[in-house]
């Protein structure tokens, strides 16, 4: 069920070469982000109305949020460091290698363990989404979630 009104992401677009070489446990991670985040989601920019279409890349070590109108007319470029995500993001990589190892091994409790873990990450870097977009953008918690999500879908190790 869509969020009602304007304030939310209609459409969520990722770029970037590291899609061409998701495992399949990112892909399910990048698909299921999306579309929650298109089916229900709370974004908003000071002073503009929505909703929103979201074009989300990394570009020279930086993340760019491109939000656009629906009609594809630019509304604003967001771009925030990466740096402050790093520890972050490789944390959540080690995570889903441990998750898949976990998978093929059938080892229900340590799977357990790991979706823990994952959960306690998320919430880490929801909340430095939200701290690090206060003062370009208002989102809710859910949505900085699967944001945090597609950041470290985006940001792949060759």
């Amino acid at each position: 069920m869509a969020t009602e009104g304007q304030n939310r992401l209609e459409r969520v677009v990722l770029t970037g070469e590291a899609l061409s070489r998701l495992s399949p446990l990112l892909e399910a991670d990048r698909a299921q982000a999306v579309h929650d985040l298109e089916a229900d989601s709370h974004f908003s920019l000071p002073g503009r109305e929505g909703p929103f279409h979201l074009h989300l890349s990394i570009q020279e070590g930086r993340l760019v949020f491109d939000i656009r109108r629906q009609d594809d007319t630019p509304e604003a470029v967001h771009v925030l460091a990466l740096g402050p995500f790093r520890g972050l993001i490789k944390d959540y990589h080690l995570l889903v290698e441990s998750y898949h190892l976990a998978i093929a091994e059938g080892r229900e409790a340590r799977i357990q363990a790991i979706d823990m873990g994952r959960r306690g990450l998320h919430n880490e870097g929801a909340s430095l989404m939200r701290e690090r977009l206060a003062s370009k953008a208002e989102i809710d918690f859910e949505t900085a979630r699967r944001l945090f999500t597609l950041v470290c879908v985006l940001h792949q190790r060759s």
